[in-house]
């Protein structure tokens, strides 16, 4: 069994912590040298080639990138070709891809793109996959953990790359840290089977379904749920692209949601293309991938989605967004961190892809 996103929550957690973007105004004059296609040229079906940066290994989580591609949806929508690049815990940050120029587009989390940006990464969010970020606290049925109340007096399993997420969301929720017990802990949930704490921080798309497989009963409380309503694998990409390339951002969107409505009609599509191609070397379980894969649908898919169109986020949404990052030590605004014009003119030219 593997713990493919919970491992990448060193990216997540770590980021905004220790400050990797120190050097993003540097990076900023940096790019690449190739001339990209122009909104004229992309217009007139000629976009060339396109890449996304995926902010971890190629598990089922970019499952719909998978099904795009193998599908054609990206050559339908005028890329000559288009490169999907993995990420993992030796990867630079996918900001920092997208910067430079290695990647058009990159997957993120509000967190690590606030950050980056008050460094001075000239980027933004034009659009998120989850409406819901998968944090959660995991407990086992019979000592559940159901609110963010239910926390005080119990032990929980935090691990170090996670203590700045958690140390927020006690304080979202008005929470004094004395009144947990945090134990750290590593990856493996196991020592919650056995009594050692009563929760464990975890992504509800990864532990919870390990311990199932493995017979145990356990109850999930849902950060987002609990007053930490931050969005997340969201889209980055550099506030030039937005100015000089939407034509070519606009395909991208496009060929995306044809790709995820694939895999909410079917969450076995994508983690089959992730077991036995696009991650065929990471000796992923196709039942765990499954699993997974229905859990991330009911992170993308909700009323807000289903009326306005795949990876849109609302004004509201949006809101509780920099609202909840303050929380993190996060000062920044809406109109710094988020774009959502490029997918509100998809959806408005083309009302069927919703």
């Amino acid at each position: 069994m593997t713990y493919d996103l919970d491992r990448r929550t060193l990216l997540r957690g770590g980021l905004f912590a220790t400050g990797l973007f120190a050097a993003a105004p540097l990076l900023a004059a940096c790019g690449d040298d190739e001339e990209p296609a122009d909104d004229a040229t992309a217009a007139a079906g000629a976009i060339g080639a396109g890449s996304l940066r995926f902010s971890w290994v190629k598990n089922v989580e970019f499952a719909g990138a998978y099904i795009a591609d193998t599908n054609g949806y990206y050559k339908e929508e005028g890329f000559t070709s288009f490169e999907l690049i993995g990420g993992g815990p030796t990867a630079t940050p996918a900001e920092t891809d997208v910067v430079t120029g290695k990647a058009l587009i990159g997957i993120s989390a509000p967190d690590t793109a606030a950050a980056a940006i008050l460094k001075g990464a000239p980027i933004k969010i034009i659009g998120a996959e989850f409406q819901k970020n998968p944090f959660c606290i995991l407990s086992m049925a019979d000592n559940p953990i159901k609110t963010a109340a239910d926390l005080k007096g119990k032990k929980i399993g935090v691990q170090a790359t996670n203590e700045a997420i958690w140390a927020a969301f006690l304080k979202a929720n008005n929470i004094d840290p004395s009144e947990v017990e945090k134990v750290p802990v590593q990856f493996d949930p196991m020592p919650l089977t056995t009594g050692t704490v009563d929760g464990w921080m975890s992504f509800i798309t990864n532990e919870p379904n390990a311990l199932r497989m493995k017979g145990f009963k356990v109850e999930t409380m849902m950060f987002a749920d609990n007053n930490y309503p931050l969005v997340s694998e969201v889209y980055v990409v550099k506030t030039e692209t937005i100015e000089k390339r939407r034509a070519t951002l606009k395909a991208f969107i496009r060929a995306q949601a044809k790709g995820w409505k694939e895999n909410l009609k079917d969450p076995s599509l994508g983690a089959k293309l992730a077991v036995e191609k696009y991650g065929k070397d990471l000796g992923l379980d196709l039942e765990e991938q499954i699993l997974e894969s229905k859990d991330e649908n009911t992170l993308i898919l909700n009323d807000d989605t289903k009326k306005n169109g795949l990876f849109t986020i609302t004004p509201e949404l949006i809101e509780q967004n920099i609202a909840t990052l303050k929380f993190a030590g996060l000062e920044i605004t809406a109109e710094q961190l988020f774009d959502m014009s490029i997918v509100e003119e998809v959806y408005k030219e083309d009302p069927s892809l919703v």
